[in-house]
C-alpha cells in the first residue's frame, strides 16, 4: 500500500481528544501508507522513528473562514483523504475518495446560541456525511445519535473503538514541577457546560469540611479560549471561596498524565456527553477507582467498572464519593476491575480496524 498516497488533516494533533485519536493511531499509518500529513511541521518530530511521511505546512484554524477556502487548495492529489473531525472540506478536492471521523454530535445536541455558529456547525455536519464515502465513529452510541440527527444511513458508518496508551501501565516517577496536593480528586476535561464540571464542585461542597481540607479537586484541561466556556464555574469558584481548594493546570505534556493520575484518589467524570470518554478508561489502567456520569456512552464503554451517577444530582455523586473513601472493599474491587477491563482496550487494534477500511478506498 506504499504506492497508495493517503492524505490526512493533522491540524488538531495537540487538541485534548482528537489529539490523542492522532498520536496514537499515526505511528501505524505512516508504517502503511504512504502518507502526507497536514499540520505544523514541528509538531510531527515523535513520528519520525515511526515510518516516512510528508508533511505540508496548514496552520489555519478550524471552523475558520480562511479554511473554507484554502484547506481544499492545500489538499495534493491522492487516493485517500482523512479528517478525524467533521470540518471536512466543503469544496471540491483532488482526492478519490473520502473517509472522516466524527467522535459525536455534541454541537447538535447543545447547540450555540449564536445562529451563526449554530448554522455554522450544522452544515458542517451535513457536508461531512454527505460527501465522505465511509463515516468512522467511536461508539455505538455516537453511531445512533448520528443517525438520529443527521439521517445517515446506518451501512455507511462504522464503529471503531478507541484505545488506551500502555504508558498508563507503568508510570515513571518523573521530576516534575506540577504542584500537585498530596490527596486530590481528578476531574480530566475542558471547561466546557457539558462537560458539566459545576455539579462535582457542587457536590464536593456538600462534603464534610474536613474532607474538603484533605482533598483538593484537580482540573486537567483548558479553561480558557473557547467558544462556549463554562463561565458559570468561575463565579461558582469565586462566590465559594474555593480557590485554593482547587488547582487549574491548564495543559499538562502527555508524559506526566499517568503520573497524575496514578496519583489521584478518585477520577471523577461528570460529563453530559461524551462520544467516547477515553479518560475514563486511561484513570482504570493508573488503577484509580472511577465516579462517572450514566450518560451518552460513558456506560458503553466502562461497563460495570465504574460507580455511576446522575449528573444532575450533586447530593447522590457526595454521597457516593463518601461511600467510595470509606469502604476499601469496594474500592479495591474497581481498582481491580477497571484495570483489567481497560487493558481490553487496545490502540493497535484500533488502527488495524481503520487500515482495513482506508484500504477498501485505496
Amino acid at each position: 500500500m506504499k504506492n497508495k498516497k493517503l492524505v490526512i488533516d493533522a491540524r488538531m494533533i495537540n487538541n485534548s481528544g482528537i489529539g490523542t485519536y492522532l498520536k496514537n493511531l499515526l505511528p501505524f499509518f505512516v508504517n502503511t501508507f504512504n502518507v502526507i500529513l497536514l499540520g505544523e511541521k514541528q509538531h510531527f518530530k515523535y513520528l519520525k522513528k515511526e515510518g516516512e511521511f510528508d508533511i505540508i505546512e496548514y496552520t489555519d484554524k478550524i471552523y475558520s473562514i480562511k479554511e473554507i477556502f484554502l484547506l481544499p487548495l492545500k489538499i495534493p492529489r491522492c487516493d485517500l483523504f482523512w479528517s478525524p473531525h467533521f470540518n471536512t472540506p466543503i469544496l471540491p478536492i483532488k482526492a478519490k475518495n473520502r473517509i472522516v471521523t466524527i467522535h459525536d454530535v455534541n454541537h447538535l445536541v447543545f447547540p450555540d446560541t449564536n445562529f451563526f455558529k449554530k448554522t455554522y456547525a450544522i452544515s458542517l455536519y451535513r457536508n461531512a456525511v454527505k460527501k465522505s464515502d465511509k463515516i468512522i465513529t467511536v461508539s455505538n452510541f455516537s453511531k445512533q445519535e448520528i443517525i438520529k440527527y443527521l439521517r445517515t444511513n446506518t451501512n455507511k458508518i462504522r464503529v471503531i473503538h478507541c484505545g488506551v496508551n500502555k504508558k498508563f501501565l507503568n508510570p515513571k516517577n518523573l521530576e516534575h514541577n506540577l504542584n500537585l496536593p498530596e490527596k486530590y480528586f481528578l476531574f480530566v476535561g475542558n471547561v466546557k457546560p457539558h462537560k458539566n464540571l459545576k455539579v462535582l464542585l457542587n457536590a464536593y461542597l456538600k462534603l464534610p469540611k474536613g474532607i474538603r481540607q484533605t482533598y483538593k479537586i484537580v482540573i486537567i484541561g483548558k479553561k480558557e479560549g473557547f467558544i462556549t466556556p463554562d463561565k458559570e464555574i468561575f463565579n461558582l469558584i469565586e462566590i465559594n471561596n474555593l480557590s485554593d481548594n482547587i488547582l487549574f493546570t491548564g495543559y499538562i505534556e502527555d508524559f506526566l498524565m499517568p503520573l497524575v493520575y496514578k496519583n489521584a484518589t478518585l477520577f471523577i467524570f461528570p460529563s453530559l456527553y461524551e462520544g467516547f470518554g477515553l479518560p475514563v478508561l486511561e484513570a482504570m489502567l493508573s488503577k484509580t477507582p472511577v465516579l462517572a456520569s450514566n450518560k451518552a456512552s460513558i456506560t458503553e464503554i466502562a461497563k460495570k467498572h465504574a460507580i455511576y451517577f446522575n449528573p444532575y444530582d450533586e447530593e447522590e455523586l457526595a454521597r457516593k464519593i463518601l461511600n467510595l473513601l470509606k469502604d476499601k472493599i469496594k474500592r479495591k474491587g474497581y481498582i481491580n476491575g477497571g484495570f483489567k477491563h481497560a487493558q481490553t482496550f487496545s490502540w493497535q487494534r484500533s488502527a488495524e480496524q481503520h487500515i482495513n477500511i482506508f484500504k477498501k478506498f485505496l
